[in-house]
């Protein structure tokens, strides 16, 4: 059976127990399973339906409603939860179509992994071109290339909100910094200021964490807006993955390396300067050869 239920359901966390019962969609739904509510009404004997699943919108309204019913179950029929009988439909977000596979992706990072995958079907870097003496990549090799090249952008697009992007990507295209000392701190800033346009940048000294920082400046809409990166976040996970990635990248491709994805009449191929530029390409052949489609609700499938 279908029990639809029209909108946000209420907060059961902070509602009494008059209140509760004052709710359509509460009393329809107590009324649908059968089994009453409360430690001596509820009967677990007289429940009706013993899979119960949740099905909202992939989005954040759904995921407001899901945890609102969640919360009733827990509070007031946590035997349901307890034994098993609670389950959620998770809707995918997007369909995507490559010729005649279609496939359902749950989210935004499922449909990146997609992407990539059918970016790097067929595809080939030549680091020198197509006259040049190093060996192609392709295959496994450049799927690896490909997933340290994602997790240094997963790491950059997260970052981004409250630090310098410029001096993010820096940092993945080889920059390295030393926050260890005031020298070492003085030289990073002056390299990173080298690899900055309308950006100052400054080693400090914070007396509250006794750490050397750099923190760097820009004026935006006629304001200062500032930045800072810490010592704390050299000696982090983020960093070693921007690093990682420039020590990889650096020096990777020549001048004259393309990049090619197909066989035959329907190969494509295209100049690039380094393996950002070549990621981005092949990423933007993909989205071209994969149709989407985004749910905005379950109605919609």
């Amino acid at each position: 059976a279908i029990l639809p239920l029209r909108g946000k359901i209420l907060n059961v966390e902070k509602a009494r127990y008059e209140k509760l019962l004052s709710s359509d969609s509460i009393v329809t739904l107590i009324t649908a399973l059968g089994t009453s509510i409360g430690s001596e009404e509820f009967n677990i004997d007289k429940l009706r339906y013993h899979r119960i699943i949740i099905m909202t919108d992939a989005d954040v309204d759904g995921a407001h409603i899901r945890t609102l019913l969640l919360t009733f179950f827990y509070r007031q029929m946590p035997v349901l939860v307890e034994r098993g009988h609670i389950y959620i439909a998770q809707p995918p977000l997007y369909k995507v179509k490559v010729g005649k596979h279609e496939q359902y992706l749950k989210d935004g990072h499922e449909l990146d992994n997609f992407l990539l995958k059918v970016a790097l079907d067929g595809a080939v870097v030549l680091p020198d071109g197509a006259a040049g003496t190093r060996a192609p990549l392709q295959g496994e090799a450049l799927q690896d290339l490909a997933a340290k090249y994602v997790l240094a952008t997963h790491v950059i697009d997260r970052l981004g909100n409250w630090m310098d992007l410029d001096a993010l990507r820096a940092m993945a295209n080889g920059l390295a910094l030393d926050l260890d000392s005031a020298p070492a701190a003085e030289a990073s800033a002056v390299a990173l200021q080298a690899g900055l346009i309308d950006a100052t940048v400054e080693a400090q000294f914070d007396v509250r964490t006794d750490k050397h920082l750099l923190r760097i400046s820009r004026r935006h809409h006629g304001n200062i807006k500032s930045s800072v990166i810490t010592q704390d976040f050299v000696h982090g996970a983020d960093y070693a993955a921007l690093k990682e990635a420039g020590l990889t990248f650096k020096g990777l491709l020549g001048a004259e390396a393309i990049v090619r994805r197909g066989e035959g009449e329907r190969a494509k191929e295209q100049k690039v300067d380094d393996f950002r530029a070549a990621m981005a390409w092949l990423i933007g052949q993909a989205e071209h050869a994969v149709g989407r489609q985004r749910y905005k609700g379950l109605g919609e499938m």
